[in-house]
């Protein structure tokens, strides 16, 4: 089900209709709103103080924090495979290794474990502890479903299909839809650059050498490339997501891609895509609707299941390994 729906399949004259949580009632065949409210009591609250905890001493943890739920759910689904810490584990894969926010995590199992031993599982904990990182950075709060279970594979090759930033909105459209999510889904998520930073490896390529040419990408905005050749001097150093306001939870990324600063490839795309532009374009314009979507969405991507059984899956009582 498409959250903001298509009238049409005609992409430049669409209508989009919006719906909310209620209509991803569809969820709760494999998961539940109550799951804990009897076994662990106070579940949400004590994930939520331990979140506030960490993000008052490190801000930055944030928006880490919910890139840990994104790169998680599109590896095998919602398993927190991403936190299993063996040699050739997904945690391994040069694709994870800016991801940050595994300590947060296991802070949070230890003292779930203490309180409601083998109860809570880490998937349910991680796409708790990304939707808190979001409210304390000034985003959306959802409701979360309950009953993912933690799945017992976690392989390096397979963390290599997370998108990198410089694949064409088609592969990324594709991508999305190998998941259940749709080019709503695509843009809205891609909101959540509006905070947290990347590395300048990830965008040297259009600033020195862009498709080859051994010239910059044209697309970007002079005074904006040429703070990011000060900025981005070396592949090691991080830069801002969204150059103009990285610390709030808001609508100026979608303000940034209008003024060519988009800083990723696929950021910038988003805005010259005649699939995703009139998205773009609206959700600038409407802040409450991009944080309640942001929401929606949050929710259909914290919902994607490959490991729906207890024979598949399992609930561990340390993130990092499976049981024994």
């Amino acid at each position: 089900m498409s959250v903001l729906a298509y009238e049409s399949n005609d992409y430049s004259s669409m209508t989009l209709k919006v719906p909310s949580l209620a209509d991803l009632s569809s969820l709760e065949d494999d998961l539940s709103y109550s799951l804990y409210r009897e076994s662990c009591y106070d579940l949400e609250g004590i994930i939520y103080r331990k979140v506030k905890e960490w993000v008052t001493k490190d801000p930055t943890l944030a928006p880490s924090l919910l890139r840990l739920q994104y790169h998680d759910c599109v590896v095998r689904g919602c398993d927190a495979s991403i936190l299993l810490d063996h040699e050739g584990s997904e945690k391994t894969s040069n694709m994870s290794k800016s991801l940050r926010g595994f300590e947060v995590i296991d802070d949070i199992k230890a003292e779930i474990e203490k309180k409601c031993p083998k109860t809570v599982s880490c998937a349910d904990i991680l796409t708790t502890v990304a939707r808190d990182a979001t409210v304390l950075a000034g985003g959306p709060y959802w409701m979360i479903p309950y009953g993912r279970k933690d799945g017992r594979v976690s392989l390096a090759k397979e963390a290599s299909i997370v998108p990198k930033g410089s694949e064409s909105v088609t592969n990324l459209i594709e991508f999305f839809q190998s998941k259940g999510l749709n080019v709503l889904d695509l843009v809205i998520l891609s909101g959540a650059h509006t905070i947290g930073k990347t590395t300048c490896e990830s965008v040297q390529h259009r600033l020195y050498d862009y498709k080859g040419t051994k010239k910059p990408d044209p697309s970007l905005d002079p005074k904006y490339l040429n703070y990011l050749r000060r900025k981005c001097r070396w592949a090691s150093e991080n830069v801002n997501l969204d150059g103009e306001t990285p610390n709030t939870f808001d609508t100026q990324y979608y303000h940034n891609l209008k003024k060519n600063m988009g800083l990723l490839s696929t950021d910038q795309m988003l805005y010259s895509d005649s699939r995703t532009k009139p998205i773009a374009d609206g959700l600038s314009f409407q802040s409450s609707l991009f944080k309640n979507q942001f929401g929606v969405a949050m929710v259909k991507l914290s919902s994607i299941l490959d490991v729906v059984s207890q024979d598949e899956g399992e609930i561990r009582t340390d993130c990092k390994y499976v049981n024994h």
